[in-house]
């Protein structure tokens, strides 16, 4: 029998924690949380890599995908986090909002929801500021945010603003404020070198001890059940046990590689890729999967002199940032230095400058081969293919290099890839960074939010998706432009206004 009242969310990650908890304020609306990975209900039991947020966890809590940065490179792990808090519990805890104009762009193409004025109160909702308290940010929210004082960098990140302000950068006190530009400290949600994941932010034991809301880990979604345009209920798999459940209310935030999965699997999505699938159509929305969002770069590394880098250092602290020539977008380049890289057969780590492109024209792709939900889909990055983002990774990637030669980094150095000479060549460079370069981790835009009738849509500004009722998508997969900075503030920022509309009844 159906529960009205009911809503099954699909995924613990970023958004789906978010949209579990703050639905769930509300004591006559009832929440299943489903996620494939674990859950650490008791922080005591969260294993060590996962706490650690002066690194990503790479492989513990992992869907083993892979990707190809470009045509010609080999096929390389593409992290996403399994467990509940999804790939916040598994990332370097990067705090970043984007630039006003990342969401005032989503207005212009008619979703005036989601302008920066209207998104802005979730982004200060969602935070406590250690650092800052002004009309840009948030106090008493579930995640706390700071930044490293300059006791707490290590020598590189501390060289590096050195550099920075050699150069002639501004200083910049907080990367989230949309006045600024420049260098400084990274906005970060870690305490004490611990990260801080949506599920421990928003998932706390009062949360958890709400009667209206159950967390079922370790259970994998292979499909939306739908009859006649409307779900009906959802397929589970569970320790090799598979069942169906029956409900009217579906909430994909599963994330920008298994969203369209799900979604695909249960007949929804581009025509011909359903039937080449097996699956009997429901619903024919091309724009499913078409294209995936990312961010992309490169990175200079240089081999550190005697004693000055070890593994065990924070790997990000610290980024300057700037707006690229002839870019309409303010601040849409980012460098930042990694305080250490171990590559195979060394057995002394490096430095890296990594460079990111914030707005890039290209993108990468998408292709599940099989309705198996165990199988891999393929992704194929398409990294600074695009002239425009390779003139722009250039552009920055010699300003590492200027950097990298200043006064207060130098001493730390010695260059080491790629050669001086493609470094000082803007041409050699160029066609370098094409082979060379790889991607951000930061998908989405895989389930694009839009208006009625525009084909590059596949859901409305609610999150509803086309041809089915009962179904949404609230994750990163229906941003229909990517932010210019790391994604997980603002899908954080998504589960915030989804949540406070399943809350009211407002996606409904």
């Amino acid at each position: 029998m159906h529960d009205p009242e009911l809503t099954y969310v699909v995924g613990a990650g970023s958004s789906g924690s978010v949209i579990a908890s703050r639905t769930t304020e509300n004591p006559d609306r009832r929440v299943v949380l489903l996620e494939a990975g674990p859950d650490y209900a008791d922080p005591a039991d969260t294993p060590a890599d996962l706490r650690d947020g002066t690194r990503n966890a790479w492989s513990s809590h992992d869907w083993g995908y892979r990707y190809r940065p470009t045509a010609g490179s080999p096929r390389l792990p593409q992290p996403r986090g399994r467990v509940v808090g999804g790939s916040s519990a598994v990332n370097t805890c990067i705090a970043l909002r984007g630039q006003p104009s990342d969401y005032n762009e989503w207005a212009d193409l008619g979703l005036d929801e989601w302008s920066w004025e209207r998104c802005l109160p979730a982004f200060k909702r969602l935070e406590n500021d250690l650092d800052v308290c002004n009309e840009w940010h948030g106090q008493g929210g579930p995640l706390p945010i700071r930044r490293h004082g300059p006791a707490e960098l290590t020598p590189w990140q501390s060289a590096f603003l050195g550099g920075c302000e050699e150069l002639g950068f501004a200083r910049c006190a907080d990367t989230n404020d949309p006045t600024t530009t420049g260098y400084g400290a990274h906005a970060m949600n870690l305490l004490h070198g611990e990260r801080v994941s949506a599920a421990q932010a928003y998932l706390t034991p009062e949360v958890r001890a709400r009667e209206n809301l159950r967390i079922r880990a370790n259970t994998l979604v292979r499909r939306v059940v739908i009859r006649n345009g409307r779900v009906e209920g959802l397929e589970l798999e569970s320790r090799g046990r598979v069942e169906v459940v029956p409900t009217r209310r579906v909430v994909l935030s599963a994330g920008a590689v298994a969203s369209p999965g799900i979604l695909l699997r249960s007949g929804v999505g581009p025509r011909r890729t359903v039937e080449r699938l097996g699956v009997s159509l429901v619903s024919d929305v091309p724009a499913v999967g078409r294209r995936m969002l990312d961010h992309f770069g490169a990175m200079i590394v240089l081999a550190p002199r005697r004693g000055t880098c070890s593994v065990h250092e924070p790997l990000i602290q610290t980024c300057v940032r700037f707006t690229s020539q002839g870019s309409e977008t303010r601040n849409d380049v980012m460098v930042q230095p990694g305080s250490f890289l171990q590559l195979p057969r060394s057995v002394v780590p490096c430095f890296t400058l990594m460079v990111c492109v914030g707005k890039p024209r290209g993108h990468s792709s998408l292709t599940f081969e099989s309705a198996d939900p165990h199988t891999r889909p393929r992704i194929a990055g398409r990294a600074l293919s695009d002239p425009v983002d390779r003139e722009r990774a250039v552009e920055a990637l010699q300003v590492a290099w200027r950097c990298a030669r200043s006064r207060a980094m130098r001493g730390l150095t010695h260059f080491a890839w790629p050669r001086r000479s493609v470094m000082s060549n803007r041409t050699a460079l160029g066609a370098w960074v094409r082979r060379f370069s790889g991607t951000a981790y930061h998908l989405c835009g895989t389930v694009p939010m839009g208006t009625e009738g525009d084909p590059d849509a596949a859901v409305d500004g609610r999150g509803r998706v086309r041809g089915v009722s009962g179904l949404w998508v609230a994750d990163a997969s229906v941003f229909p432009t990517i932010p210019s900075a790391n994604i997980n503030l603002p899908t954080l920022m998504v589960g915030e206004r989804f949540g406070a509309w399943f809350r009211t009844g407002g996606a409904d």
